[in-house]
Order: structure tokens, then C-alpha cells, then sequence
């Protein structure tokens, strides 16, 4: 698969994770499981970028006498998942004709 698409769609499924509640690394990686293998390098990459590009915010908690790093979406990620919703309709109509099916 293309870098940048895959990119582009693993950072919109970790927004849609955390979407509902804010979420940490490793309950992220959970939540992703059933829908893609995610290793924990590449989900760091991904919320650093996704901070840095304020579609998420931080907030660093103690837990177990341990700090943990919460996620949180901000507006702009809330747009990121609207913006891939709207594009949707065009990536499953190329997919079909990828994959040979006739479009709907």
C-alpha cells in the first residue's frame, strides 16, 4: 500500500478512536487491533504528528505512581474524520474498480 495513504488512514482511525474519550498509547493500540496491527513506534509517530498538527491535545496524568500521556481531540481532528467521511464515497467507487467490482 502507499505510504501516504496508509498514513493518511491510520491517522484517521486513531482520531476516530479516541473521538468519543480521551485514550492513552497502549489502549489505542487495543482499540486498533480488531481493524489493523498497529506497533507502538508507528502509533508514537503518528500521535507526535497529529499533536503537532493540533488535531489532538496532551495531558499528562500520574497512574500507579507512573505518568501517562492522555489523548484528546481537539476541533481540528473532529474535522480531519469529518473531511475523510465527505471523501468516502470516492474511495470506495475506486476501490471497486481496483478490486473489479461494478460500482453501486
Amino acid at each position: 500500500m502507499d505510504v501516504q495513504l496508509k498514513r493518511g488512514l491510520l491517522e484517521v482511525g486513531v482520531l476516530a478512536v479516541i473521538r468519543n474519550e480521551p485514550s492513552y498509547g497502549y489502549r489505542i493500540i487495543k482499540d486498533m487491533e480488531p481493524y489493523v496491527s498497529l506497533s507502538e513506534s508507528t502509533l508514537y509517530t503518528i500521535l507526535k504528528r497529529l499533536e503537532d498538527t493540533k488535531m489532538l491535545r496532551v495531558k499528562t496524568v500520574e497512574h500507579n505512581s507512573r505518568l501517562r500521556k492522555y489523548y484528546h481531540i481537539t476541533k481540528e481532528g473532529m474535522d480531519k474524520i469529518e473531511e475523510f467521511k465527505e471523501y468516502w464515497a470516492d474511495i470506495k467507487a475506486l476501490a471497486k474498480l481496483i478490486i473489479g467490482e461494478e460500482a453501486i
